[in-house]
């Protein structure tokens, strides 16, 4: 769950889901930060209601439809419910101010509600293409929302962004199939399963807590759809030359953060299932020295894995 966008501007927390964009962080100019926050705060409550406490799947709908409702309310020019004040107080204000599309926080929330039902039916996603739309929702607004407060709107800079965003979501899946499998959450797209001789329900054997090791099939999928992940964030990442100043050197390090979770992935023999990679503070200089050394690219975009909305 958990939208690819977060707050942490330190690079400890770079690995982490949530926290793949450091938000408000010193690199942020100073009138971005409230907006920043605002979105943040919205989309880490969201992610509260769906994720935290022992409420039943129904009941975290029902709050995300009323989650859904107030921000319906304040986008209108109306007031929300008392229920949450923290969140849509903000971010009313940073609507207001900076004209967010509000249909970009809405989708967000569509796949919060998405992964619940997923998760209670024990669904799947079929294909990469069905795993893209899922992160069309969940990832690749938060990266629309920060371009639109960079006032950056073009086409090309949107599919690269989105490109940055869905990589980060799927580095955070290939990443945490340890911690994903025992809550019944399942990414890894079927049609790749069934090329591999595999299906959901070999998973169940090598789940974590258990002495079993995933066959070698299981490793081979993770490592194309590693491979995968890579790809994207390397079609994405010619925008962080089109971010100029602080926003462009946070991106690089957003972009080499989801590229050094992959080289740890690869270096534990894509073996995600008994073991999390993660990055820490010895990472630290080697994500400076990448960040400082990013070269431009050219890699064209592919437009059926990035399209713009």
């Amino acid at each position: 769950m958990r939208p690819t966008c977060g707050d942490s501007p330190t690079i400890a927390d770079v690995p982490d889901h949530y926290e793949n964009f450091p938000v408000a962080s010193w690199l942020c100019p100073p009138r971005l930060r409230p907006p920043i926050a605002a979105i943040y705060g919205f989309a880490r409550t969201a992610d509260d209601i769906a994720d935290e406490g022992d409420a039943s799947a129904d009941e975290r709908l029902a709050d995300l439809r009323a989650f859904r409702a107030d921000l319906a309310a304040i986008a209108s020019g109306h007031a929300a419910s008392s229920r949450w004040p923290g969140v849509f107080g903000p971010l009313a204000i940073a609507l207001a101010q900076f004209d967010l599309p509000e249909s970009l926080l809405a989708d967000l929330l569509s796949a919060f509600m998405q992964d619940i039902e997923k998760t209670r039916d024990g669904g799947a996603y079929a294909d990469r293409a069905e795993l893209l739309d899922y992160c069309r929702r969940s990832a690749n607004p938060v990266g629309r929302l920060l371009l639109h407060l960079y006032g950056i709107a073009d086409s090309e800079s949107l599919r690269r962004s989105d490109a940055i965003c869905s990589a980060l979501q799927l580095i955070n899946f290939w990443q945490d199939p340890s911690v994903d499998l025992p809550r019944g959450r399942f990414y890894l797209p079927l049609a790749g399963c069934a090329a591999h001789g595999l299906a959901r329900e070999s998973f169940d054997s090598f789940r974590p807590m258990t002495s079993a090791k995933p066959p070698r099939q299981a490793i081979a999928l993770m490592a194309q759809e590693t491979a995968w992940a890579r790809e994207l964030m390397q079609q994405g990442a010619p925008l962080v030359h089109r971010l100029s100043g602080r926003a462009g050197w946070e991106l690089r390090l957003v972009v080499q953060g989801g590229l050094r979770i992959l080289d740890k992935i690869e270096a534990i023999g894509f073996d995600t299932f008994s073991e999390r990679p993660t990055i820490g503070k010895s990472d630290a200089p080697l994500l400076a020295w990448r960040t400082l050394w990013m070269r431009r690219q050219s890699q064209p975009m592919k437009k059926e894995e990035a399209s713009p909305r």
